[in-house]
């Protein structure tokens, strides 16, 4: 029975410094991933809570000449930065990426060298439990004030929310449930789209949070939504990296009366 099959193999194990590690490993001279192995990377990050990616390195067996090898793990590595894009995940301010080719100390099974690996860290619990819930930051806020939803995140070019980040819809839901009177706009934004949000994908997103509230009951005299496609960036676009990139593209809430 052949044992890697594209992609057919997931590893997760703990590094030095709370660092952890996943592994996907390629069929030989390959970097493209058939759905089925898509499939079972996207639902293992939508399994597990929100982290950040530190460095995503690609490899290669020695087959072949160092040229060729250093850009097949260059595409390994893109085809796994799409995947992690698609599933709205966030990237270190530092990201690192490298492709080392063949130049590394090689397993004796050609099988275990022809791989990309992502690192990427949890958030800390002591830090988790001193982030100001969103409750708390919208009770201090005054009218015409904003707040990004984080970690609300959406699949790529959809307006379909993660399975991940539907708590903080649940959360939104609750504030204003718990404060009758708040009213708010709810305005979505994406990145490098320099000519224009040509999908509308930044409508689609406020819209989806919009409709949620609705759909719990929420009276909709007190919601509106807008989409600001890429026309209020807070990096300039094109933005220099992942981490602009992820800061872009996000939903906010403004208030509109919070008596």
């Amino acid at each position: 029975m052949k044992r890697f099959l594209n992609i057919c193999i997931l590893m997760v194990s703990v590094c030095v410094g709370a660092q952890e590690k996943v592994t996907v490993y390629f069929d030989l001279d390959s970097h493209e991933m058939q759905k089925e192995g898509s499939l079972k990377l996207s639902e293992w990050f939508s399994q597990n809570q929100q982290f950040e990616i530190q460095k995503v390195y690609g490899y290669c067996d020695s087959v072949g000449t160092y040229g060729y090898n250093d850009k097949l793990a260059l595409r390994r590595i893109r085809t796994i930065l799409d995947i992690l894009k698609k599933n709205s995940v966030r990237f270190s301010k530092t990201l690192e990426i490298k492709g080392f080719g063949e130049r590394f100390e090689q397993s004796p099974d050609q099988g275990e060298n022809r791989k990309v690996e992502i690192y990427f860290n949890r958030p800390e619990a002591k830090r988790a439990e001193k982030e100001e819930k969103m409750a708390e930051k919208v009770a201090a806020m005054k009218v015409g004030d904003k707040l990004r939803l984080r970690h609300l995140n959406f699949y790529n070019r959809s307006g379909r929310v993660v399975p991940k980040s539907i708590p903080v819809l649940e959360e939104l839901y609750q504030i204003m449930k718990d404060n009758p009177k708040l009213k708010i706009d709810i305005q979505g934004h994406i990145c490098c789209q320099p000519q224009g949000d040509l999908e509308d994908i930044s409508t689609l997103r406020s819209r989806t949070v919009y409709n949620y509230l609705i759909e719990k009951g929420i009276d909709k005299s007190r919601l509106t939504y807008q989409g600001y496609g890429s026309t209020m960036p807070l990096y300039p676009i094109p933005e220099k990296n992942e981490f602009e990139r992820d800061e872009n593209r996000r939903v906010e809430i403004m208030i509109v009366a919070n008596q």
